[in-house]
């Protein structure tokens, strides 16, 4: 009997040889360290969706980050800038119409100027256009004027006929500008949408001040 055999044990108990038996750990062990190992993990997910769907609802992740890295959407002011103050513009009466007919139709320079002339424009020349321009311009009209009468004279007198072409020349007198009747001319615009004209001419909408960052 060898050394290792318990006494009073024998056959199938019998020990035999100079080595240990190996001990194995209990299965059972190892399932419940996995089983708090499982849960501790799930519980963690749980809080962390829920801190997620907090911030969707109620915003606090954007704002604090907004708040925390300076990064702030920027929104125009309401107020309106300087630019959008009234201008000052020569009212109808004050500018001088030449009106020049470049097309084949005859009549057209005196229909237009007595149309002007009702609407309170002063009427100056009127005939066929000079040779430089007749039957060579193909929108409805071209606006000739002085440099100083493109913010002033000229807009005024476009009003009239929208669509025409502006164009300046050496001339010194920036209320007098000509009006050139091109082949493509139908009409003068309606009274009432030339005065709405005007009327969005002298009042400018405003336009947007400088932005602002709001976080």
């Amino acid at each position: 009997m060898s050394m290792l055999t318990p006494p009073g044990m024998g056959g199938k108990y019998r020990i035999t040889g100079d080595k240990y038996p190996r001990m194995r750990r209990s299965r059972g062990r190892s399932r419940i360290v996995l089983a708090v190992v499982a849960s501790v993990v799930a519980v963690g997910l749980i809080g962390w969706g829920t801190l997620q769907l907090i911030d969707v609802f109620t915003g606090g992740d954007k704002a604090s980050a907004a708040g925390a890295t300076g990064d702030c959407r920027t929104r125009p002011s309401a107020s309106p800038s300087p630019s959008a103050s009234p201008k000052v513009l020569p009212k109808p009466g004050q500018v001088t119409v030449n009106v020049f007919n470049a097309t084949p139709r005859s009549g057209l320079a005196k229909q237009t100027a007595d149309e002007l002339k009702k609407r309170g424009f002063t009427i100056g020349d009127v005939g066929n256009a000079a040779k430089e321009y007749d039957k060579k311009v193909k929108g409805p009209g071209l606006l000739l004027g002085a440099k100083t009468a493109t913010d002033a004279a000229l807009p005024v007198l476009g009003t009239q006929l929208p669509g025409a072409e502006l164009k300046t020349d050496g001339r010194a007198r920036p209320a007098t500008v000509d009006l050139i009747i091109g082949t493509s001319f139908k009409q003068l615009t309606t009274k009432a949408d030339a005065d709405k004209a005007l009327a969005a001419l002298a009042k400018p909408s405003p336009t947007p001040a400088a932005s602002k960052k709001h976080c």
